[in-house]
């Protein structure tokens, strides 16, 4: 942690918040509650706020109705309702709101049944899922097996350009077996299905839907208005699956690219509910009476692109220059303002159960840069990198990175582009950038979708045949001592060769006004791991 001056909400150890969860079960007083907070350090102490802990229920009854704006920093014409051509966070956001999956994923990164009843199986490679009964569309429309068969297979379409094809690939066959019942077969063990099940890419939408300019889903709020790059317009969902929920009438969602409007759009009151906080912009709303602060620890990185002539396949020796660069500690204060944790150029964050705490960290040492650049034959170069407020501290970065690319005879020309259609212009898709990966609920898929050789989203193009067979191996090793040796081995991989520099993964910072409850934080990022829709609500 930082030596940050001011107070903001900083969810601590789940233990302490299961044992809160347990004393209020039993009748425990509410000053008894804060007093164990206070205790542990879950509170404020110079507000006296409750903090919200991922999975308390604190002495609070939800109220229905009401509406809120929520404003996030991502966002273009780019935007859509599809969930196999979600991009980012803007989409992911509508996509939980509008539809359901077969699993959750809960704070402790374990899926939970959705839409499904249950998923089992006996070896890993064909399992049997069996849906809830009573589950409807927002047209009316009964939940059957059919529309989780189709909603599987498109992905495995080429026409259908879902994000997640190479993993849909692992569908060698998926059929209705029943009514509400349906087998997966896939061509290797995968234990982590249900996992996979719970993201976005995979929410459930009806049989056989091609337009998507509305959603018709199982979610707990249906589409009123979407117009993308602009806004979408949500109401609550009357016949949602899940008893009680949700609670707000109404939530209008769109983006404002730039953070310091964002934040004055909070402060003025304009908006209730903000993402993507910069920690120069943390001051500010912490001093603001009536607002929170809240910090998340997740996996979310920004990282620097490599490809092209550039990047691993043509040249890594000038990759490794560029990891050497990395001042890490200076990104850290100086860019994240103590806003997270020091990375190692492989994306499993140290929390993971496969984190490989034996890989050295690599220094920043501009003698080894200057040693690899010279062989890289780009010493002396000018070479654009191009950074936008997009990827969260991408601007910062660059210019750090920018000081120590001088003292060892390189001349990088920051490019600095509008955070406004970013993604879509030019995430990856120069020799040098910076972007942005959102935390994944398992390493399998962080890994597949980033690192492994056919993935569309594989962003410096870096290709590396025993990192794929290791991949597949450990997908379907159920010896978990075994299993965390491959990803260990796939991370010292990713680490020395692929044209991804992490420097640091960096928590997520919301801000909204005190009258929202019910928030609380998820490891999979910011909005409650993009997921608030459902669970907040407003005060009176």
């Amino acid at each position: 942690m930082s030596d940050r001056k001011f107070n903001i909400v900083n969810p601590q150890h789940s233990e302490i918040g299961d044992r809160i969860v347990d004393d209020l079960k039993r009748g425990v007083s509410r000053r008894d509650v804060m007093q164990k907070l206070l205790a542990s350090g879950m509170v404020a102490s110079a507000a006296g706020t409750l903090l919200t802990h991922t999975g308390i229920a604190f002495a609070q009854t939800p109220k229905k109705g009401g509406k809120i704006r929520v404003a996030v920093g991502a966002g273009s014409t780019a935007d859509t309702l599809d969930p196999a051509k979600g991009g980012g966070f803007a989409d992911y956001v509508r996509h939980f709101m509008f539809y359901s999956r077969l699993t959750a994923i809960d704070t402790k990164l374990t899926p939970q049944m959705a839409l499904a009843e249950s998923i089992t199986t006996k070896d890993g490679a064909l399992w049997t899922v069996k849906l809830r009964k009573d589950v409807r569309f927002h047209d009316g429309k009964p939940l059957i097996s059919a529309d989780v068969v189709y909603s599987l297979l498109r992905h495995k379409n080429p026409a259908t350009l879902s994000k997640v094809k190479a993993v849909a690939e692992e569908f060698e066959e998926v059929k209705a077996t029943g009514p509400l019942e349906l087998q997966i077969k896939l061509n290797s063990p995968n234990a982590d299905l249900p996992a996979l099940l719970g993201t976005p890419h995979f929410s459930i939408i009806k049989d056989g839907t091609t337009d998507f300019t509305t959603a018709i889903g199982t979610g707990s709020y249906k589409c009123k208005e979407f117009k993308p790059g602009v806004r979408s317009i949500s109401v609550r969902n009357d016949d949602y699956w899940v008893p009680g929920k949700p609670y707000l009438d109404e939530i209008e969602y769109f983006s404002i690219p730039d953070e310091a409007a964002r934040v004055n759009a909070l402060l003025s009151g304009d908006v209730h509910l903000i993402n993507g906080i910069n920690p120069r912009s943390a001051p500010t709303v912490t001093a603001a009476p009536g607002y929170t602060l809240f910090e998340s620890k997740t996996g979310h990185y920004t990282d620097i692109i490599m490809r092209d002539n550039l990047g691993p396949v043509k040249n890594p020796d000038f990759v490794l220059a560029m990891k050497y660069m990395l001042d890490r500690e200076q990104i850290r204060k100086v860019a994240m303002r103590g806003f997270g944790l020091i990375g190692n150029d492989q994306p499993v964050q140290a929390s993971s159960r496969y984190y490989f705490s034996g890989l050295p960290q690599r220094a920043y040492d501009l003698d080894k840069a200057k040693f690899h650049l010279q062989k890289s034959g780009m010493a002396g170069m000018t070479l654009p990198v191009v950074a936008s407020t997009a990827a969260t501290g991408s601007v910062d970065m660059a210019q750090i990175l920018q000081l120590s690319a001088q003292k060892v005879g390189l001349n990088l020309d920051i490019k600095r582009m509008p955070a406004d259609g970013y993604w879509s212009n030019h995430w990856a898709k120069h020799p040098l950038s910076f972007g942005n990966v959102s935390p994944r609920p398992t390493v399998d898929l962080m890994f597949t979708l980033f690192y492994k050789s056919n993935s569309p989203t594989n962003v410096s193009g870096w290709k590396n045949e025993q990192f794929d067979q290791l991949l597949d191996a450990a997908r379907g090793e159920t010896n978990e001592a075994k299993r965390k040796q491959m990803y260990g081995d796939m991370q010292v991989m990713a680490h020395e060769g692929c044209g991804v520099g992490i420097p640091m993964f960096i928590h997520s910072i919301d801000g909204f006004t005190n009258k929202l409850k019910g928030y609380s934080s998820h490891p999979l990022g910011g909005l409650m791991g993009m997921e608030f829709a459902e669970h907040v609500w407003l005060e009176a």
